[in-house]
């Protein structure tokens, strides 16, 4: 199990290490990423049709990932605020509006693309003993270009050390997180180590579910992609109503996401005095999902 965990964990920090200045190249690879992430969702429904007893195991996934949802979401709420009233975060008064709807969507097609491969697995009666294999080598190649884009995000460790606010919101989350994984892993009679990789996801729904799917198998895996698409589209919603009274809370709920997918709602409604926050916080937690993940699996 450590050999594969390690295996799985290499490409990462290779691609870590690896800087690029052309901006096209990391156009391209954004691009390939983005379609990698389609490939593997599409798997991981292949994968879910050659369960046996569908219906059943549908109805744990649901289990899971609302148990999960509800017990980190909650830890997570009742800590930012407190950040909030002890260190205040200014922000800008002026609203412009946003496609939130368009963002919605956005998350919302790749619950598609999942639901396609489970319909296409059912309906044609594939043999699916290749989807796990074909799984584990585009994991490989998507990871190595996931630790491309955190080398190249423009973070420096300078910069990640010198803005404490997101360090310590990003360890609010990690804290938070995990203590939720741990509740929801004794509500549900799981192993800790199991419920310690569901909470370690931090709004990274594709990668989250992918790396869990990998490594626990398509029950946890289906669940940790819906969990953390909730927690996003959840964050889509909170931000714009609580961010000029509990900014980091707003900043904090958005997990890894607050670096790219959510900034420009925390941009737009909270100023940009929150940006340097969000990018050094989401940076962070990002960093932290498949290494966390990795871990706890190989426990």
């Amino acid at each position: 199990m450590l050999s594969g965990i390690l295996l799985i964990f290499l490409p990462l920090v290779l691609g870590y290490l690896i800087p690029i200045k052309k901006a096209n190249i990391l156009e391209f690879i954004n691009t390939q990423t983005s379609r990698l992430v389609l490939v593997i969702l599409a798997l991981m429904g292949l994968s879910l049709a050659g369960l046996d007893n569908l219906s059943q195991n549908l109805g744990q996934i649901l289990l899971y990932t609302f148990t999960f949802f509800i017990s980190i979401s909650v830890c997570n709420l009742l800590a930012l605020p407190w950040l909030d009233r002890l260190w205040p975060t200014p922000t800008s008064h002026i609203h412009r509006k946003l496609p939130l709807t368009k963002m919605m969507l956005e998350s919302g097609k790749l619950v598609v693309v999942v639901a396609l491969g489970l319909i296409v697995g059912l309906l044609l009666n594939l043999d699916l003993s290749w989807v796990e294999k074909a799984s584990e080598h585009i994991l490989l190649l998507l990871l190595f270009f996931v630790g491309i884009q955190l080398r190249n995000s423009g973070m420096t460790l300078r910069q990640i050390i010198l803005n404490k606010k997101g360090v310590i919101i990003a360890a609010v989350i990690l804290v938070t997180s995990l203590l939720g994984g741990i509740i929801a892993a004794l509500l549900l009679g799981i192993p800790i180590n199991n419920g310690l990789a569901m909470a370690s996801g931090f709004g990274w729904y594709s990668l989250a579910g992918i790396l869990i799917g990998d490594g626990l198998g398509s029950i946890y895996g289906g669940a940790a992609f819906l969990n953390e698409l909730l927690r996003e589209m959840l964050a889509l919603i909170m931000i714009p109503l609580l961010i000029n009274r509990y900014p980091n809370t707003a900043i904090g709920y958005a997990g890894a996401t607050a670096m790219d997918f959510t900034l420009p709602v925390i941009q737009n409604c909270g100023g940009i005095r929150c940006v340097p926050i969000a990018i050094v916080s989401g940076f962070i937690l990002s960093l932290l999902v498949p290494i966390l993940i990795l871990f706890f699996i190989s426990l």
